[in-house]
């Protein structure tokens, strides 16, 4: 347990970090091309000591309240020692995490193997798909401003999208496809990107995608309410879906509140939308997992929108957000699409964490 840092300034000291490790990277790309071999075998070697840095800063963080449900799911561990029977009602896979740590193992334990799979998933993931280009990949999915809260507050959360991030690297579908449920039995909320994931077979004009998630604003600012009460009765997931759309009890969530038609939220869903109408249609980029990423992404984050008044609008928001990532950054680690493409990352990468340190460090002070 890294016990020798504040609790209170943990998170902050992860933010600036990350900040600094970006601003490394931002210069670096000016001084060489993308394609360079020795900067990429130089990054791929800094890209696993970052991923062990997290995974140890992360995975042995103390057990405190500043880290929102980690203190939850410590008494429930705590109540399987004491000799609670196993919870079936529950996520099956993570509940039966739950309880092995307790009976065999410990806490500090679990928590740290839960953040190794949560970073080394979206390594795996990155690897498979981008090959020597993974660091890039891989960092977009750190400097996220949902990525830390993720690790260590809606830790199941965090878990199963990793998850199926290294599910839709996989080639063979089938794969994927246990993949994705096995994330579903994790976190039952990844039902979303999951049916979003097969709707991608059924159906792939991305205009049209594109021209639904325009319409949805209007449609939610109008009769957002409807779609809340529509979706709550329709009963499914009601330990998740149910408690993301009604009331709740802000002790137990261990996160802020976030209620209201979040403005600030779209714009930052909405650069997603316009990457990859700018790479599809301006650069003409064609790629079918991207392709899939890119439809995954306006269908969950259209249904979002419908829905986007509820209580943890942001927790809802994250079953597409954890994918805005790759959607920004992908094609330009697949093709050659633009003049000083490194540099042209670099700034994107600044952008991100830009907005990460703004919400977590500047106006919340994590």
């Amino acid at each position: 347990m890294l016990s020798f840092i504040p609790n209170e300034y943990y998170s902050s000291v992860f933010y600036h970090i990350i900040l600094v490790v970006v601003l490394f990277v931002f210069f670096g790309t000016y001084k060489t091309e993308l394609t360079n071999s020795s900067s990429l075998k130089a990054k791929n070697g800094f890209g696993i000591v970052l991923m062990l840095f997290i995974i140890l800063y992360m995975g042995f963080r103390p057990i405190s309240i500043y880290f929102g449900d980690m203190v939850i799911y410590n008494r429930e561990l705590q109540m399987y020692i004491d000799g609670a029977p196993f919870n079936s009602e529950s996520d099956i896979l993570f509940e039966a995490m739950k309880y092995f740590y307790a009976k065999y193992l410990n806490a500090q334990l679990f928590f740290f193997t839960c953040s190794f799979f949560y970073l080394y998933l979206l390594y795996l993931g990155t690897k498979k798909i981008f090959k020597d280009y993974w660091f890039y990949a891989f960092l977009m999915f750190i400097i996220a401003f949902t990525f830390w809260a993720y690790g260590v507050n809606g830790i199941r959360n965090g878990l199963a999208t990793s998850l199926f991030v290294y599910g839709i690297s996989k080639e063979k579908k089938v794969n994927t496809i246990l993949i994705l449920f096995c994330s579903y039995f994790i976190h039952s909320s990844m039902m979303i990107p999951i049916i979003a994931y097969l709707m991608t077979f059924l159906y792939s004009n991305t205009k049209v995608y594109i021209i639904s998630w325009i319409l949805l604003i209007p449609l939610s600012l109008a009769i957002g309410g409807f779609f809340e009460s529509f979706f709550l009765g329709l009963g499914f997931g009601a330990d998740k879906l149910d408690s993301y759309l009604g009331e709740f009890n802000q002790a137990n969530e261990g996160v802020e509140i976030s209620v209201g038609f979040r403005w600030d939220f779209l714009l930052y869903s909405a650069s997603g939308i316009f990457a990859g109408w700018y790479y599809i249609f301006k650069k003409k980029f064609e790629d079918i997992l991207y392709q899939k990423i890119f439809h995954i992404y306006l269908i969950s984050n259209g249904l979002w929108i419908l829905i986007i008044r509820a209580n943890y609008s942001n927790r809802f928001a994250y079953l597409s957000w954890f994918i805005l990532g790759l959607v920004l950054i992908y094609p330009l680690l697949k093709s050659e699409l633009v003049k000083n493409q490194h540099v042209l990352i670099g700034k994107i990468l600044i952008v991100y964490v830009g907005f990460t340190y703004l919400m977590n460090v500047i106006l919340y002070k994590s």
